[in-house]
């Protein structure tokens, strides 16, 4: 097999290594356009000692396919700090607490009486028999209103910088969506499930949460990245831009940026989709099109570091935990903040603190493309509002992001649909990356997987988005 992988993201990476270890003899390149690999997972370990990430800063250890890769590769993860699981929301001038047990849920201030007396009548909810709808009009139909702006509108930000009002259930949470549609309530079918994995004795029973626990590595997650691409070795060729595609009697040829062109026999594009749009419009202007319309709305990630004996960092609520998401009803200019150096220690020298803030997204894409000057003028107005650090950062690294995450928006499935059934006019050709079917690290590490099980031993297999 003379295979080409376009992207040399963490898609592009885990693809190769996928290929490569089902077949070592494969003659496989992998092209970038960049003059490094790794995509949006980056790390900075900046002078005064804070290690910030420009994109993913964590995956969860609940995918065994992400551990068996770091294993494959000779990398020890590192586990986040246990104060992780604590995760905040901020509503109507506090931070409050997420909960974690029914107990909990009873007790907290998050949502009112009448609210969570809401949640807890989802048992007697009913699919909509909806082939698909929005996050909104699920949450508002399950939970109710108040639920959907204080729960499910910001955990929408929080994975996909997202709106809420315009995402797809279907294609941004499949599971729920299956759960509901097998079992009407979510709450009861949560309960069939748990009785189910008991009953089986297994150790990972579903819950209302997202499981598993946050990992990362000792020198950031470029650790995974980096050992990937160096072990590809002249595999990897980077500053190497693919300009098109074309495809006749049944080889590929790519058209390179400098005028020159290469054949293989397979090719997977791994780039974002707008990269891909470009390199597919004159070989298909059907799938062009189609991905052509999957937005990436901007997005800045802050990064601040400060003195902990001087804003008190252990003893404010939303500090001694992952961090806190702010829902869109109040109004505020940042989506969130992580508290890196809690969640993962070594990201700060002793006694200091990292804060990462996540501005912009698909809520205010505008404020992502700010000036410096004024982009940490607000995120340290919210900081002081919510957290009352009132103490100037001794550190500050801004990362921008043109088009981030991919938003997945209601008819996303349908969409996938339409590039599936054309791609059937192009064998061996695939389409991977994050803009299909899940946005996480995780969920590029397993697709990568299953691109290269579709690819080998069968010659004869046929790609399709995201496998």
């Amino acid at each position: 097999m003379k295979a080409a992988i376009v992207g040399a993201g963490i898609s592009g990476l885990a693809t190769a290594q996928a290929i490569l270890a089902r077949e070592p003899a494969a003659e496989l390149t992998v092209f970038e356009a960049r003059g490094r690999a790794g995509g949006k997972v980056e790390t900075e370990v900046a002078e005064e000692g804070y290690l910030c990430e420009w994109g993913v800063n964590a995956f969860l250890d609940k995918v065994p396919r992400t551990l068996e890769l770091c294993t494959e590769v000779g990398l020890t993860p590192l586990r986040a700090d246990e104060s992780a699981k604590k995760r905040y929301v901020f509503s109507e001038g506090r931070l409050h607490k997420l909960p974690e047990k029914p107990q909990e849920f009873l007790a907290s201030r998050l949502l009112s009486w009448p609210g969570r007396a809401r949640v807890l009548a989802e048992v007697f909810a009913g699919a909509s028999g909806k082939d698909d709808e929005t996050l909104a009009e699920f949450g508002t139909r399950h939970l109710g209103r108040e639920a959907f702006e204080k729960l499910i509108d910001p955990m929408a930000s929080g994975v996909f910088a997202g709106d809420a009002t315009r995402m797809s259930l279907k294609s941004c949470f499949p599971r729920i969506h299956e759960v509901e549609s097998e079992h009407g309530s979510l709450i009861r079918g949560l309960i069939r499930l748990q009785r189910q994995a008991r009953r089986a004795g297994r150790k990972d029973r579903p819950g209302p949460g997202p499981g598993g626990m946050l990992t990362s590595f000792e020198g950031g997650m470029s650790t995974l990245t980096d050992t990937l691409a160096a072990q590809l070795g002249r595999r990897l060729r980077l500053e190497t831009a693919v300009a098109g595609i074309d495809y006749r009697q049944g080889r590929y040829t790519l058209s390179l940026a400098d005028g020159t062109g290469e054949e293989f026999d397979t090719v997977v594009v791994a780039a974002p989709a707008h990269a891909q749009q470009h390199l597919l419009r004159d070989l298909s202007p059907r799938i062009a099109g189609e991905l052509g319309a999957i937005p990436y709305p901007a997005l800045a990630v802050v990064c601040m570091g400060f003195d902990s004996a001087r804003i008190g960092a252990r003893m404010r609520p939303g500090l001694d935990g992952f961090g806190f998401l702010i829902p869109s009803r109040e109004q505020r200019g940042i989506l969130g903040t992580v508290f890196d150096s809690n969640v993962f220690p070594n990201r700060a020298r002793s006694g200091k603190v990292l804060l990462r803030t996540m501005v912009g997204g698909a809520r205010a894409p505008q404020l992502a493309e700010q000036q410096d000057e004024r982009l940490i003028a607000g995120v340290l107005g919210d900081l002081r509002d919510i957290l009352d650090i009132r103490e100037p950062p001794e550190f500050v690294s801004i990362y921008r992001h043109a088009r981030a995450i991919p938003q997945y928006l209601v008819g996303h499935a349908r969409r996938l649909e339409v590039i599936d059934e054309e791609l059937r006019k192009f064998p061996r050709l695939v389409l991977g990356g994050n803009a299909f079917r899940g946005v996480s690290l995780n969920d590029c590490v397993l697709n990568a997987q299953k691109i290269a099980q579709s690819l080998l031993p069968s010659a004869g297999s046929r790609g399709s988005a995201g496998s």
